[in-house]
């Protein structure tokens, strides 16, 4: 008989999930990993994740009874209908008070549907934003999460465990609100990012085409903007390049 041993799985075995599931691992978390290509969950198991505590899942079904209660579930699929097919599948195999989590980027219209879908049904739900690419999920994401108030506190020890730690040694983490403010948050934040790259770019432009500036200088100025107030990730790969 399969013994639940897991503290939460996650869905889908890009870059993205796997180093989410390293990171936990990392932490004292033990997960389980599912694909829906369970030939990627065996090269998961023998390649990133041998000789850590990280079990793998040859089905759904499987994936359930590996999970303690109540049953966290951490989807890191393309946003869309592959997130809705996947909600669909796995509903039927979980009960009242388990939990559901879109760590897409999911719109937050989609977000607040399914939070009240999944409520009727007595299932938790919650849309988190994921920031920091590849490299922050594996040593440390900026988390939104927001939905079901009740599910924060079987999430909080694993988020902001896992999350980034500002200087002060807080968690990048915090629960920002209910139904779908998780990915409501994560869109304002993708908006001021793009904005941000958008003034680069120009600033970028006025040096070469203005000023007529070459590369070097060019690195060398925001090297320099990187040590005041514009300190920033977006800066200083700007200069790196």
């Amino acid at each position: 008989m399969t013994q639940p041993v897991a503290d939460i799985a996650v869905i889908g075995l890009a870059v993205m999930g796997q180093n989410l599931i390293l990171n936990m691992n990392d932490h004292g978390f033990v997960v389980c990993a599912f694909n829906r290509t369970v030939q990627k969950v065996e090269e998961f198991l023998t390649n990133e994740a041998k000789g850590t505590k990280i079990v793998g899942a040859t089905s759904l079904e499987h994936m359930v009874k590996l999970l303690k209660r109540p049953r966290r579930v951490m989807l890191l699929v393309k946003a869309g209908s592959a997130v809705q097919d996947m909600i669909d599948k796995i509903v039927p195999l979980l009960e009242s008070g388990d939990i559901i989590i879109d760590g897409g980027n999911s719109d937050y219209h989609d977000s607040n549907r399914r939070f009240e879908e999944l409520s009727k049904k007595g299932i938790y739900f919650v849309g988190s934003g994921v920031s920091g690419g590849e490299e922050g999920a594996r040593y440390g994401p900026s988390l939104m999460p927001g939905g079901s108030p009740e599910a924060w506190e079987h999430l909080k020890p694993i988020f902001q465990g896992i999350a980034a730690k500002a200087p002060d040694g807080l968690p990048c983490c915090e629960w920002v609100g209910t139904a779908g403010s998780g990915h409501f948050v994560k869109m304002v934040h993708n908006g001021i990012e793009y904005g941000d790259m958008q003034l680069i770019c120009e600033a970028f432009h006025l040096m070469s085409k203005g000023l007529g500036l070459d590369f070097t200088k060019m690195a060398e100025i925001f090297e320099d903007w990187n040590k005041g107030e514009l300190d920033s990730f977006l800066i200083e790969i700007t200069a790196n390049i």
